[in-house]
């Protein structure tokens, strides 16, 4: 105990003040983590934080019933290990989250080792200033503009405005391949009717590198072929961060028939028709599917109703098999007849899908559902390289296919 007289003469007690005020502040600067998702694509609803650890959910918004999307990110923890815990249900996938520490421009998995149930734990490197987690590794506007610039200026490629979304912003369409004079065909390939299903957008960037590089398969594509690229059905629900998945009032997939609700499927059975002019020969709708488990964990084709079409899709899966080169494996024998497991009348819920709204079209081929597991695939690991390989796997077996006789 020391005896202070201040200028007054009063007397002040001070009990190893300077001690207790070192800990006070290292105690505080201990808690200044924060844990938000306030930047395009975020998603998490914070419920505690407890020192080391916190406690989370996902915001499924709209969505009817449970889904399994969050993307957040944590400052100023370096040097911390911290736990977070899922307080609604496993949404974790079978290796782990995926983790960026440079702004959400790259990612890795942290692995499965990381998780425990509803949890994982991650320490942060010293120098740690924003890192980013995500259930899966996330594509938006940002990345596409990216990709595109490295194709600024070439005569195969172009991009236009599909549409105005309800929030005011653009859904892109791209048009890629033959855009001078009448291409022999057309194809159309679309993706994330829900908004979550990120993986199926590397894909994209490996169909769109093929159709502009110097393979043999590129150069035929270019010289046969025009693409229509919607890369985000669901534009606000990307940028928002939504799951997308049975979203209420109507799945952005189920609303290919009577009036449609958004904007962007509107504009797609209104120009599709009339920009096929009958060439349309194949329409690929890009998925990803569950967390885990059978059908969840292999690329797979959603058997049409149609016994024809399944045919075609057989077909094309024959070939793809034949021409593959990325490390992702598909087999054919993993395709989802129509009956089987969810794929049924009843799980459409009287709507009707992007794929099976395209067999319908005046000259079509093949129109299939392609389903990108978001992290293993066959064992395999699925990471943004991995997907666009599979998407030039794509490509290449699209111009085999179309070379074959009908």
């Amino acid at each position: 105990m020391t005896t202070v007289h201040d200028a007054d003469g009063l007397v002040v007690l001070a009990l190893l003040w300077l001690p207790l005020v070192a800990l006070a502040i290292r105690a505080n600067a201990e808690e200044a983590f924060t844990v938000d998702a306030s930047f395009p694509g975020g998603n998490v609803i914070v419920d505690r934080i407890d020192g080391d650890f916190v406690a989370l959910h996902q915001d499924v918004r709209d969505t009817a019933g449970h889904w399994f999307w969050w993307h957040f990110r944590v400052r100023g923890a370096a040097g911390r290990t911290l736990t977070f815990y899922f307080t609604r249900g496993n949404v974790l996938g079978v290796r782990g989250p995926a983790v960026s520490t440079d702004g959400g421009k790259a990612w890795s998995w942290l692995g499965a080792k990381a998780v425990e149930g509803n949890s994982f734990r991650y320490t942060f490197p010293k120098d740690a200033q924003e890192t980013r987690f995500c259930f899966a590794m996330p594509y938006f506007e940002a990345n596409l503009k990216a990709f595109l610039r490295r194709y600024a200026g070439s005569s195969h490629l172009r991009t236009r405005a599909l549409c105005t979304t309800k929030k005011g912003r653009t859904t892109e369409r791209l048009h890629a391949g033959k855009l001078d004079g009448e291409p022999d065909c057309r194809v159309l390939v679309t993706a994330r009717h829900h908004a979550c299903e990120c993986m199926a957008s590397y894909s994209i960037e490996g169909i769109i590198e093929t159709v502009l590089g110097d393979t043999d398969a590129g150069k035929w594509l270019r010289e046969h072929v025009e693409f229509l690229i919607v890369p985000f059905m669901d534009k606000d629900g990307v940028e928002d961060g939504d799951q997308g998945k049975n979203r209420k009032p109507r799945d952005h997939n189920r609303d290919y028939d009577g009036e449609s609700v958004y904007p962007s499927v509107r504009a797609v059975r209104k120009l599709v028709p009339e920009w096929s002019e009958g060439r349309l020969k194949v329409h690929f709708d890009l998925h990803c599917p569950h967390i885990r488990g059978a059908h969840n964990e292999v690329i797979y084709m959603v058997g049409n109703h149609d016994e024809a079409v399944w045919e075609q899709q057989q077909a094309f899966g024959k070939v793809i098999e034949t021409v593959q080169k990325g490390p992702l494996v598909y087999r054919a024998s993993d395709n989802l007849p129509f009956g089987q497991a969810w794929n049924t009348a009843k799980n459409y819920g009287g709507g009707k899908s992007s794929s099976r709204w395209g067999s319908e079209l005046e000259g079509i081929r093949l129109a299939t559902s392609f389903e990108i597991p978001y992290a293993n695939a066959r064992g395999r690991e699925v990471t943004a390289e991995s997907a666009r390989a599979f998407g030039r796997d794509l490509a290449a077996a699209l111009q085999r296919y179309l070379t074959q006789p009908e």
